[in-house]
């Protein structure tokens, strides 16, 4: 780190000493009553109560930085969540993902007032954190329409499907039928870049002589790109992909972004045991990126379109919508019931700009359609649920349900000029051969029986049953338990089995990716389906399911009203995980360059195999398969306590996060691999097993507090990211571990009446930043930080925020 020496001592101090702010301290105590919807069919279950380690999150607290992005609030808040900030890796570096507890972004579910909400159609492919996921893109979700988030830090399939092996995030809009916000704020980063604009709000109506509800929200923000990228401090300047000397001409930072999102939750009371709801979102982001930087030397064609080098720009314009609308009500007798639709989609159009494509000379166009990512999800569930009377303190909850999902994921070419040859510089078109249009369904039974069998004891067990069109079917269950020795101290344990359906994205993305190097090369980069005639002549075969066993063991204690403690074990162990494979170099040339008999033999060999499946040119190859087992052993710790002062409060909060993943197996290389093992050792090399083991700060602490007056509120945030590691392909002697990374935040809010709010912050005020990477891995000092970075590499962002409440 380059902060001060006496950083570590300063955040301390403060966050331990004076009226400080972290997101859970954000109304701490209140939220221990707050009545969960996730994790739980019984209608009346707490946090304090819940048999799962869970989090709730207010709108206070996703709003008490400066951010705008959903995946960023919740990261502030969360040390299980992980969410950095990738440059240079193509779309992932504008629909960026985010991990719980350490495992991969697409292991996590996400819902939207208890329905699941659709994944992304990006597919990350590039080496990034996630890098071979497919996951929600939470920050397609204003944070204007959020009444609290629920994240159920526990493994949940038997309860609601595929995806939810780390856990459950569940997004709980506002519904009052009352109320309402508006809301401008401005930002940059210290070094006088990253500049932010944004306009939300919400506001809630009744309709119906009350008995409506329907509660709107908006937000709409303009954000300019960063730059931290370094000088250039090689040996071969003005060639490839080098500047001159000392010149500084990557963009490498957050990308360039214009969004705009809204939401509308509502819901009609027809009678008393009737109600009709739906809700509804919508989100347009206008996303620019930056590829690698082209020298003017880059080929004989630059100088003429672009005499100092270009940076190609790629542009994507992701359009999102969701719709919920469902029936649900209850008899006399107890019996509740709720019937839904829900319909999810997401496409993504690439665009490259500020480019050239070689191939079509001195003709070529500089801007290009590269193609579209479609998803869709289709799903109509019906819940039931019936209070029984075993004659027990208290009723027992029976569940049930079932549930039909088809989705689809299309992608499509783009225009003929945006891959025709080499392709446009930075991001080729997608072509008319790699064109998919895939689908499947699935349908599933559940059950669940949960209840408070004694004063002292809850517990509850959850089966489910779901049949894939495209792989089979999958049981899973799920045992919890909670008992409380006294009103002070529980034991709380869960004990379950949960599954992963492999994306139709990772089951038929395909991409023939074109470029011309500087010497004016041509090369050709495939990622294949694995059930392809191509892959499987290379070994692979068709994805299947993952599978998870998860353990939990948790201690509850509440020595007092205003102090509250949970610490809660954990174990993941997961089973045929889904990861990309390294790539098999079978390009004839540059084995030949490299002086290796061997190697060009196994390339030429590779090549021939390839032309005889009319797979032609292509030099680099790899698949996804389910090549990787894990276990991943960690603890979680939360603690609040709130002090009462004559004329103010103070909620203090200590968190802490901590989670290890290993790799306990890897699935042989198949024979077929192996025949040409003199270009790749292994399927999966040391950079993919280093980014799942290392790749992510082991544990994360996270102090603060808030003090609250009539008028003032005053909070800081200290978190310190724990170290991660960078293992790359070039071997260990460029190994590097990145040391911890204290940030601080801070904000003061000052209400000259009763419904205005004004507010100054700074997120990282103290302008931390990560170990920088060593030479040999930052690209001759063009690339000074690493993806991998938890915090990012930005810097210090000042806001201003003025609010008006209703």
């Amino acid at each position: 780190m380059n902060s001060k020496s006496n950083t570590l001592a300063l955040a301390v101090a403060i966050a331990l000493g004076l009226p400080v702010a972290s997101a859970f301290a954000q109304s701490s105590a209140q939220t221990l009553d707050t009545v969960i919807v996730t994790g739980t069919r019984v209608a009346d279950r707490t946090v304090a109560e819940s048999q799962s380690p869970i989090d709730i999150i207010t709108p206070e607290a996703l709003s008490a930085t400066g951010t705008g992005e959903l995946a960023t609030a919740l990261a502030r808040a969360l040390p299980s969540l992980n969410f950095p900030r990738p440059a240079l890796t193509d779309g992932t570096s504008g629909i960026r993902p985010a991990q719980l507890r350490g495992l991969s972004p697409d292991q996590v579910l996400v819902l939207v007032n208890g329905k699941r909400r659709h994944t992304s159609a990006q597919l990350n492919v590039n080496g990034s954190i996630g890098r071979g996921s497919s996951a929600t893109d939470l920050n397609a979700i204003p944070i204007a329409a959020i009444e609290r988030v629920e994240v159920l830090r526990d493994g949940a399939s038997a309860q609601y499907g595929s995806d939810a092996i780390a856990g459950v995030v569940n997004i709980v809009l506002k519904g009052a039928g009352k109320g309402g916000s508006l809301a401008v704020d401005y930002g940059q980063y210290s070094a006088g870049d990253g500049n932010k604009y944004q306009l939300s709000g919400d506001a809630g109506v009744e309709f119906g002589d009350g008995r409506g509800t329907l509660h709107v929200a908006g937000q709409v923000s303009d954000q300019d790109e960063s730059n931290r990228a370094g000088p250039y401090q090689g040996t071969a300047p003005d060639t490839g992909n080098f500047p001159g000397i000392g010149e500084k001409t990557f963009v490498i930072g957050d990308p360039r972004v214009q969004a705009t999102a809204v939401s509308a939750n509502s819901q009609f009371q027809f009678g008393d045991a009737l109600t009709g709801y739906a809700t509804a979102a919508a989100s347009n982001r206008d996303i620019t990126s930056f590829a690698f930087y082209r020298s003017k030397n880059h080929n004989p064609l630059t100088a003429q379109f672009y005499p100092d080098g270009f940076v190609p720009e790629i542009n994507q314009y992701s359009k999102d919508r969701s719709l919920v609308a469902g029936l649900k009500g209850s008899t006399e007798g107890g019996f509740n019931w709720d019937v839904s639709y829900n319909y999810g989609y997401n496409k993504i159009d690439f665009h490259t700009r500020n480019t050239v494509n070689y191939s079509l000379g001195s003709s070529s166009p500089t801007s290009f359609y590269d193609g579209a990512l479609e998803y869709t999800q289709n799903v109509v569930n019906a819940d039931f649920s019936q209070a029984l009377d075993w004659g027990l303190a208290y009723p027992v909850t029976l569940s049930f349900g079932a549930e039909y999902r088809q989705e689809k994921w299309n992608q499509s070419p783009g225009s003929a000029d945006s891959y025709f040859g080499g392709g446009a510089q930075g991001f080729g078109g997608f072509t008319v051969e790699n064109a998919v249009h895939s689908d499947r369904h699935n349908y599933a039974v559940y059950a669940g029986l949960e209840g408070d069998f004694t004063d002292k004891f809850s517990a509850g067990i959850a089966g489910r049953y779901e049949d894939y069109s495209d792989f089979g079917n999958e049981t899973t269950g799920k045992l919890s338990a909670r008992y409380a020795f006294t009103d002070a101290v529980a034991l709380r344990a869960t004990a379950s089995t949960g599954f992963r359906a492999p994306s139709l994205a990772q089951q038929n993305y395909q991409v023939i990716t074109s470029s011309v190097d500087s010497s004016g090369v041509f090369t050709q980069r495939g990622t294949f389906p694995a059930a392809s005639a191509a892959a499987l002549a290379l070994g692979s075969e068709p994805l299947k399911q993952e599978k998870s066993t998860s353990y939990s063991l948790g201690l509850v204690l509440q020595p007092s009203e205003r102090l509250y403690l949970t610490v809660d074990a954990y174990q993941i162990e997961i089973d045929d995980r889904i990861v990309l494979s390294s790539p098999l170099n079978i390009d004839p040339a540059a084995s030949a360059n490299a002086g290796d008999p061997d190697r060009l033999a196994a390339a030429q060999a590779a090549q021939a195999l390839l032309a005889s499946l009319g797979v032609d040119g292509v030099t680099s190859f790899n698949y996804f398969t389910n090549a990787v087992d894990t276990r991943t052993r960690g603890v979680d710790v939360v603690g609040t306590y709130s002090v009462p002062l004559a004329a103010s409060s103070l909620d203090l909060t200590a968190s802490y996060g901590y989670s290890k993943t290993e790799i306990t197996g890897i699935a042989a290389d198949p024979a077929a691999w192996n025949t040409f093992a003199a270009l790749a050792p292994s399927r999966i090399a040391r950079d993919e097993r280093g980014r799942i083991e290392e790749g992510y700060p082991k544990d994360k602490v996270i102090l603060g507090g808030v003090w609250k007056s009539e008028r003032w509120d005053i909070g800081l945030t200290t978190t310190r990211y724990g170290s991660f590691s960078n293992r790359p392909t070039s071997g260990a002697a460029n190994d590097q571990t990145f040391g911890a990374q204290w940030i601080v935040d801070v904000s003061a809010s000052y209400k000259p009446g009763e419904r205005w709010t004004l507010t100054l912050g700074a997120d990282n005020v103290l302008d931390s930043h990560p170990d920088r990477s060593i030479f040999a891995n930052s690209s001759s000092g063009m690339f000074p930080y690493s993806n991998y970075s938890p915090a990012g590499f930005n810097g210090a962002y000042a806001y201003g925020r003025i609010s008006y409440k209703w």
